[in-house]
């Protein structure tokens, strides 16, 4: 488990690596997307996933004075969601789809960083796995979060609910995409997971927990 410093250290590496500590915006971004979270509350009886379960936390997050800490897949889905808000969609787009995915996102998660780095960025695996035409990625085995904007065309699209699923190749991610939208067109987005989970967690690996009361 780590501090939010440590959180935020390891994620300001990966997003500002020019500066020593994160900026205030940064800061500030990744506040937001806590207390989205904190605020949408949880319901462990509910069977919708984006009501069970928190993005960021494990369970109710303690009250004001206490400290926070945080699993390391837990700083992950929070980079993940620095990265859809950089996609121009909301915080509380960000919060509530990393919300439905956490049980199969986490589980990803585990499975990648069990896969030894130097196989999955090896330059000559990358390269001999590389298809022809297909999309070049900077590992041998990319990883996918995968959001369809839109069921399909018409009046009712932007009420209907967004899809989202992880998939753990480039194959699976683009049936996915076609059996949601059937043809009938809409926007989809790919994030793919590998490279960040295994840079985050170097990252994570070289911040220490800073004392409550010091500031960063």
């Amino acid at each position: 488990m780590y501090k939010r410093n440590q959180a935020e250290l390891a994620i300001a590496h990966l997003v500002e690596p020019d500066r020593g500590a994160p900026s205030s915006g940064l800061k500030t971004r990744m506040k937001r997307l806590l207390e989205t979270d904190r605020g949408l509350g949880r319901n462990p009886r509910a069977n919708d996933p984006g009501k069970t379960n928190f993005a960021f936390f494990r369970d109710a997050t303690p009250g004001s004075g206490f400290e926070v800490w945080f699993s390391g897949y837990e700083t992950f889905a929070l980079a993940l969601g620095l990265q859809l808000m950089q996609h121009n969609w909301p915080q509380r787009f960000a919060v509530s789809i990393l919300r439905q995915v956490r049980p199969a996102l986490e589980k990803e998660h585990d499975r990648i960083l069990r896969i030894d780095r130097k196989t999955l960025l090896d330059p000559k695996e990358i390269k001999r796995t590389q298809l022809l035409g297909s999309p070049a990625f900077d590992t041998s085995r990319p990883s996918f979060l995968v959001i369809v904007s839109h069921h399909g065309l018409g009046a009712a699209q932007e009420t209907e609910p967004y899809a989202c699923s992880v998939q753990s190749d480039l194959s699976s991610a683009i049936r996915w995409v076609r059996d949601k939208t059937k043809g009938k067109g809409g926007g989809s987005s790919m994030f793919e997971l590998t490279v960040l989970a295994h840079d985050l967690a170097q990252a994570l690996a070289r911040t220490t927990p800073q004392s409550r009361g010091r500031k960063s």
